[in-house]
């Protein structure tokens, strides 16, 4: 019989748009993989939805809060619906920011120092010597993150906007240049590594990140083969210590010229990585021979329950 796979996307975070892109991509490369395939577009009365629908497996392509952070995997475990990538805990712990940094710090990983305070207090006065990076703690795709700059003479003063839409709490982050690296993690397999080279001014943001041309992936990246290693390696620790489950990806920023073995922090780990035209994951499975549909293929049968 065939499977029948509900594809979750949309959703109401700010990054709506792109589960939907995601969404569609996965939906497409499953119906041409021989799945049957449903596409919800997830509203509040997703629960109702599915346990009408009771999909074989859940597909779940939605980023940001109350898709990347635990919510809708607590709605499917409760509905007893199979599912991709992570489960409750670890999407909840790897969405926070904060709660992430103390586990990979624990766990060896290289963080940058930081502070978590109020917006409204980052905007009064520096909270770390610039240049430094100010971001909402329970955000992706960049939405809300503001640099510092060096001897920037105030803080970032959106922060005190009325109508901030990223919520109260922020962290504060020492900021490190050099190469904006990610990495990875399929199964229990780190992938290769992305150097990421942003195509248009100031930082890698959410237009560098989506829009066609606004960067460029060099894979594998230019990097000594130590440091390639070590960071395979960070990847997959990182990965195992926040419980992470399927396909998740690990950034990091790594600046050669500091030191001996130069300044290398990991940024964060996305438990929802991006499935869009231009997003990183897929070229990361092309380049180990896997093609879309094998690798949204091999998300679905790795869904479970209980990750």
């Amino acid at each position: 019989m065939t499977k029948h796979v509900a594809v979750l996307m949309g959703g109401w975070s700010s990054e709506r748009p792109v589960s939907l892109s995601s969404g569609e991509e996965c939906a497409k490369a499953l119906e041409a993989s021989g799945f049957k395939v449903t596409r919800i577009d997830v509203k509040r009365d997703v629960a109702t939805v599915l346990n009408d629908l009771k999909p074989d497996v859940a597909f779940n392509a939605l980023h940001g809060p109350y898709g990347e952070d635990g919510c809708i995997q607590g709605v499917l475990e409760f509905l007893g619906i199979p599912y991709t990538h992570s489960g409750v805990m670890a999407s909840s712990l790897a969405m926070n920011k904060e709660k992430a940094k103390v586990i990979m710090k624990a766990a060896g990983i290289p963080v940058a120092e930081s502070k978590v305070m109020h917006r409204l207090d980052a905007a009064k006065e520096h909270a770390l010597p610039t240049p430094y990076v100010v971001k909402p703690v329970r955000e992706g795709s960049s939405f809300g993150v503001l640099i510092v700059k060096e001897g920037q003479e105030h803080p970032p003063q959106e922060l005190f906007s009325a109508d901030w839409p990223y919520g109260d709490i922020v962290m504060v982050e020492r900021y490190v240049a050099g190469q904006e690296l990610t990495c990875a993690v399929m199964g229990d397999k780190a992938l290769d590594i992305i150097d990421i080279v942003n195509n248009k001014p100031g930082f890698y943001d959410f237009d560098a990140k989506y829009a066609p041309g606004g960067s460029t992936h060099i894979l594998p990246a230019r990097l000594k083969p130590n440091i390639y290693e070590y960071i395979q390696s960070l990847t997959l620790t990182a990965h195992c210590a926040l419980g992470c489950r399927g396909v998740s990806r690990v950034d990091f920023r790594y600046d050669e010229t500091a030191g001996d073995d130069g300044d290398l922090i990991c940024l964060e780990v996305n438990t929802q990585p991006g499935m869009t035209p231009t997003s990183l994951v897929p070229d990361m499975a092309s380049h180990m021979g896997l093609s879309f549909e094998d690798l949204v293929t091999w998300m679905v049968e790795d869904a479970s329950c209980d990750r």
